[in-house]
């Protein structure tokens, strides 16, 4: 099919991807959206209910698990020619159970082998299974499924802000934060092999990530062209193999998929951080023997003063806060006040997140949440885990 663009068209074909690199012209930095890479098979359809009590769930047999083991191909290393040789994403449909043979821990992630979610499931378990999932929905119902043992999801980058689709999944599942894994990003240009990043006429990578590298992007007086996911973006471009074409992706991807890195480190700001969270389908014991985080979600009475009141609980104890992040409610997104002069006024009805800076093995954590439930309708602890300060 054919795309207009304002200065010239470009086609995509099954991958999504430019054909027509000749008719390619500059775009003052517009965005071209990229189909999604269709050779992966599986498309995520509405997932069933969220699942409300773990303790319904049963363990599948041995049998099952080695079986659906069988299917899935190890993480690649180095470069395939084979691309139908990579891990197939997971989709949350794929309800075949798959197991742990007890020698590695299989985590889950959204993306493809090379995205910067796989190298935070790596630092967090270096001897690791790594399974990528299609949507952020399939990596909750792998973890819930036990397709996998925990998952890695992005929750927050230091210069794109909250991943507010993975605020809205924490509550919408019941698995536990265990950790937090943070990684410095590093944003690399990839080519082809041999070729010079100022031959390059469009560079294909997430949004996110080319807004974060704008401004070698306009140096370079390149288009802009949109992919769903990094590491999607370098394996089209080694598909392909088209010379004027770049993608944006780690280190890892270029490896992986057969690319040379022309430019690492091209982000606008090179203190960008992104800050994952390990999901688990039980909750870990809390400690005091190391510097521990909890995060929380809550919805309050009403009341004036109230959030105030809620955030004292903690200052009360000297308990830092370390985010507080607030969603409206999907199920009462609007509240009606009423009002005998102007009839009835609207606004929204929030749910607060929040990551506080203690241990639930803590009196005064135990204390502060306790007064909490004093003015709040709503209060669930989505986990207790060590801190990562390592960079």
């Amino acid at each position: 099919m054919a795309l207009k663009i304002p200065i010239n068209w470009v086609s995509f074909n099954q991958l999504g991807f430019v054909q027509n690199k000749k008719k390619i012209e500059s775009c003052n930095g517009s965005f071209v959206k990229v189909r999604k890479w269709e050779c992966l098979g599986m498309r995520l359809v509405e997932a069933e209910r969220a699942v409300e009590d773990d303790k319904q769930k049963q363990q599948p047999s041995v049998d099952d698990r080695n079986e659906e083991n069988n299917k899935i191909t190890e993480s690649v290393k180095g470069f395939h020619k084979d691309l139908n040789s990579l891990p197939k994403p997971l989709s949350a449909t794929d309800l075949v159970s798959s197991g742990n043979d007890g020698s590695k821990v299989r985590v889950a992630y959204q993306g493809l082998p090379g995205a910067y979610s796989e190298a935070a499931a790596l630092k967090a378990y270096p001897k690791c299974e790594t399974v990528p999932c299609d949507q952020f929905e399939s990596v909750f119902k792998a973890v819930e499924l036990w397709l996998v043992d925990k998952a890695v999801l992005p929750i927050e980058n230091s210069v794109g802000g909250s991943i507010h689709r993975n605020y809205d999944l924490l509550l919408r599942h019941r698995l536990h934060i265990v950790g937090e894994v943070q990684m410095v990003v590093n944003h690399c240009l990839l080519g082809v092999p041999g070729v010079r990043k100022e031959e390059l006429k469009s560079v294909l990578s997430h949004p996110q990530a080319l807004d974060q590298c704008e401004n070698v992007l306009n140096k370079l007086g390149v288009i802009k062209v949109s992919a769903e996911d990094t590491a999607l973006a370098a394996q089209i471009v080694a598909s392909e193999g088209i010379r004027d074409t770049g993608a944006i992706a780690s280190s890892r991807a270029a490896e992986i998929y057969g690319l040379d890195i022309l430019a690492q480190n091209i982000q606008n700001d090179l203190d960008n951080v992104t800050r994952f969270l390990i999901l688990a389908r039980e909750p870990i014991i809390p400690g005091t023997d190391k510097p521990h985080k909890t995060s929380i979600v809550f919805t309050l009475e009403e009341g004036p003063g109230v959030l105030f009141k809620a955030l004292a609980v903690f200052a009360l104890r000297e308990i830092n806060l370390s985010k507080i992040e607030s969603r409206p409610q999907r199920k009462r997104p609007l509240r009606i006040v009423d009002d005998s002069n102007k009839g009835s006024a609207k606004y929204f009805d929030y749910l607060f997140y929040i990551d506080f800076e203690a241990s639930m093995a803590e009196p005064r954590a135990q204390y502060a949440l306790g007064h909490l439930q004093e003015f709040s309708r709503f209060l669930r602890v989505l986990g207790c885990y060590p801190m990562d300060t390592a960079l």
